[in-house]
């Protein structure tokens, strides 16, 4: 399919956002499975409930005790008081809520073949909430650009993704129309400092960018989201900073991902390998940070549509670590 037939069928434009392009994900909501693919760690306590009494994870009433109770889970202090033995009961972990960082600074308004990275990333963080939303978590997210951010508040169903897809709107269309002064820039690391404020323990957290920004700050933050909330690591990335177009001739080009302006020589063997080799150093880098904070990094390319990435998608509800 050409570019254009593509852009058609995902309604867009691959630079402004517009409604029907971020409602159609959900009907690709089923691609996404977010409940544990095994048990959670003893810090996620709490996070799934349902009515179903056992010996679970969060407290729900004392009661007498029953031959056959655990009697670990005897409650010495209401025994104490009322001179009879009665055992905790607790409420088995079913609900999770999903919290959602999304990255549309001026570094992710970049793109060479369909979408600007920061479009893609408004679309992966549209389809994880409406997987979220129809699996019936609550979801939240944090919107950043370089001058706005935007906080949605975990909320049920279809109400939570539609506010956040007015926020992915929102921000990403007022960056395509004003320029950004540079005192008035967001960046990743007050992003994550809010994330961590706002991500609840136990939450299963997406940070969806391409981590340019990733500073020795911004991991500080990201180390503590991570000893309470299962994070995973998205990053949008454009097939151009990979590696370097093949051309038959030598020939300059002025570059810039909206924050550097280079000038390349395209053709170039010696300088195309070099660049290769230098961004998967680079990412190799990010990755070994990410591990160091336990969170797991998968790749979306903003050069293809999502529904292209199926597989890949499909992989992000794995538990990795």
């Amino acid at each position: 399919m050409t570019t254009q037939s593509l852009l058609a069928r995902l309604q867009s434009d691959g630079i402004h956002l517009g409604v029907k392009e971020l409602l159609q994900y959900r009907q690709f909501a089923n691609l996404l499975d977010l409940t544990p693919r095994r048990t959670p760690q003893a810090r996620l306590a709490g996070s799934y409930l349902t009515k179903h009494k056992g010996r679970g994870m969060e407290f729900d009433e004392a009661r007498h005790y029953q031959p056959g109770d655990d009697i670990r889970a005897i409650d010495w202090r209401v025994t104490a008081r009322t001179g009879k033995t009665h055992t905790k009961v607790y409420r088995e972990e079913r609900e999770r809520p999903v919290f959602i960082l999304c990255d549309l600074s001026r570094s992710m308004q970049f793109g060479t073949q369909l979408l600007l990275k920061s479009v893609q990333a408004a679309h992966l963080t549209a389809l994880i909430s409406w997987a979220a939303a129809q699996r019936g978590d609550k979801v939240g997210a944090l919107v950043y650009s370089d001058a706005l951010h935007a906080e949605c508040k975990p909320l049920s169903r279809k109400r939570a993704v539609l506010s956040i897809c007015h926020e992915l709107m929102r921000c990403q269309n007022d960056t395509q129309q004003h320029n950004t002064p540079p005192e008035a820039q967001v960046n990743m690391e007050s992003a994550l400092a809010r994330l961590r404020r706002l991500a609840k323990p136990g939450s299963l957290v997406y940070i969806i960018s391409d981590f340019l920004q990733l500073d020795e700050r911004a991991l500080q933050h990201l180390q503590h989201i991570s000893r309470h909330c299962e994070v995973s690591a998205l990053a949008v990335t454009d097939p151009l900073e990979r590696e370097l177009p093949v051309t038959s001739r030598l020939q300059q080009v002025n570059v810039t991902n909206g924050t550097q302006q280079q000038t390349w020589l395209l053709g170039d063997r010696r300088l195309a390998s070099h660049y290769s080799s230098s961004q998967q150093a680079r990412w190799q880098a990010v990755e070994s940070h990410l591990n160091k904070c336990k969170t797991a990094l998968s790749f979306i390319d903003a050069g293809l549509p999502l529904f292209d990435q199926f597989e890949r998608l499909r992989r992000l509800s794995q538990w990795t670590r």
